[in-house]
Parts: C-alpha cells; sequence; structure tokens
C-alpha cells in the first residue's frame, strides 16, 4: 500500500524595506486570489501596523490574542489565527501595534532570528501557502520571516530609487541564506504601481529585468484607485471590486504564482 503523503506548506515572505511599494496591498490580495483559486492559505500579519489584519476585515482590538502572543508568549498560533470572512480557503494570523516591541525583547534571546520559523512549524501540515507580511525594514522581524521562509516575493515600485533598495534587499537576502537558511530563494520580483503612459516605469522595468530575468514575474500591478479604497472597507480587491482592473491583475497574479509553482515541481 502507498503511503499519502503529507502536505507541507510553502512558505513564502513578501520583503521590501522601502514604504509605500504596494507590498501589504500585494500580500493581502495574492493570498485571497490564491485562496479564490482553491488552495488553503494562511496570511501571518507581521508588520506592527497591522494593515495586512486591518484590509482582510480582522478587528485587532475583538481578537483574544495576535502574533506578538505566539512570538513572546508562546500562545499557540491555532488560538490566535481567524478565518476570514467571504472567503473560503483563507486564514489570517493578525497583528497589533505591540509587535513593535518585539525586537526590544527578543534582542538578547539565543537564536533569536528562529522565532516566527518555530512558531510556524505545527501549521505546515494545515495549509498549501504561508505567506508572510513583513514590516518596511530590515530589523529582527523581517529576518526572523527569512529565516522562516522557503522564498522572497519582492514587490517593487517603479521609480528610480526603488532600485537602490532593491540592492539592499538582496544582499539581506544573500546574508540570510548564508546565515539561517541555505534553502531561501526569490521566489519573484513584482513591479506595482505601473503607469503605462510613463516613460520612466518602462526604463526601471527594463532595468531590473535586465538584472533579475526570468524572476521578474509577467503580471504588473497597475496604478488603480479601486486599490487604495479597499483597505478603508477592510476588504481584498477580489471582494470590493472583483471586476477592477486591480482586482483582475492580483487574480492574473495568483494564476501565474500557481503555475510557476507547477513548473518547480514538476506538476501538483
Amino acid at each position: 500500500m502507498g503511503s499519502t503523503a503529507v502536505r507541507v506548506a510553502k512558505v513564502v515572505a513578501l520583503a521590501n524595506q522601502k514604504g509605500g511599494v504596494g507590498k501589504t496591498t500585494t500580500a493581502i490580495n495574492l493570498a485571497t486570489a490564491v485562496a479564490m483559486l482553491g488552495k488553503r492559505v494562511l496570511l501571518v500579519d507581521s508588520d506592527p501596523q497591522g494593515n495586512a489584519s486591518s484590509g482582510l476585515g480582522v478587528d485587532v482590538k475583538k481578537v483574544r490574542h495576535h502574533l506578538y502572543h505566539c512570538l513572546v508568549d508562546g500562545v499557540a498560533p491555532a488560538e490566535a489565527i481567524c478565518e476570514v470572512a467571504e472567503v473560503k480557503n483563507l486564514s489570517a494570523l493578525p497583528t497589533h501595534i505591540d509587535l513593535i516591541g518585539v525586537e526590544v525583547e527578543l534582542i538578547s534571546a539565543a537564536k533569536r532570528e528562529r522565532y516566527m520559523e518555530r512558531m510556524i512549524q505545527p501549521l505546515l501540515s494545515d495549509y498549501d501557502y504561508i505567506f508572510i507580511d513583513c514590516p518596511p525594514s530590515l530589523g529582527l522581524l523581517t529576518i526572523n520571516a527569512l529565516t522562516a521562509a522557503d522564498a522572497v516575493l519582492i514587490p517593487m515600485q517603479c521609480e528610480y530609487f526603488a532600485l537602490e533598495g532593491l540592492s539592499q534587499l538582496v544582499r539581506t537576502i544573500r546574508l540570510v541564506k548564508n546565515s539561517y537558511n541555505p534553502k531561501l530563494t526569490v521566489e519573484g520580483l513584482l513591479l506595482t504601481m505601473y503607469d503605462r503612459r510613463n516613460n520612466l516605469t518602462h526604463q526601471v522595468a527594463l532595468e531590473v529585468k535586465k538584472h533579475f530575468n526570468n524572476q521578474v514575474y509577467r503580471t504588473v500591478i497597475p496604478r488603480n484607485v479601486r486599490l487604495s479604497e479597499c483597505p478603508s472597507f477592510g476588504k481584498p480587491a477580489l471582494l470590493y471590486d472583483p471586476r477592477s482592473t486591480g482586482a483582475q491583475s492580483y487574480l492574473q497574479l495568483g494564476r501565474e504564482f500557481l503555475k510557476n509553482q507547477r513548473s518547480s515541481t514538476g506538476g501538483e
């Protein structure tokens, strides 16, 4: 008799130390798209601002436990995970501004870069994909996420200064890979806030593709008013306005993301 393989989630960190590049918007909407395409998905909000939590409609004031309790107090993550209303297969591990204290509280802790990895371990058999929304910095929370992850997805805005920030992030990824997590790879680079009428957008896109080649997603995320509006309603774009250009772009990204997984594993 053949044994049934145990499902092990792929862990993907979304990281960019530059703020305002669409990182959290991507975390919310890619997680939603992949869940809508039939995969079991968990989104871990590791940014103390908590925008991924509120953007999925989770009111952190009403939850008993959140990520801080799981990392610092040893609360089982299952006690903090919330099901996302209206999106089958999607769950969230919300956060709170208290999370900002983790960097100070763990400063002298042994193996402080592995707290996220240890916390996520029991969840790997419950999901197909675990996405971690990192803070816009290269501090301990981001290092924890990169140490726990199988791959990192980098959203980047199509502007000149984004290229400078990208080189710094790539150095950090290389450092984590060499020091803590040899399996870490770059899942892909996602061009966000893409304006086809802007020459600089095209120049930056060409520069990124020249350096990263096939690691750049074919799907690009355009500037879109609906993507800006939906967080204030606590809904992903695919629920707020499914037919909007932004929502459809993230659905397309979800399909491309899953297609890449099938290609890398030789089929699911």
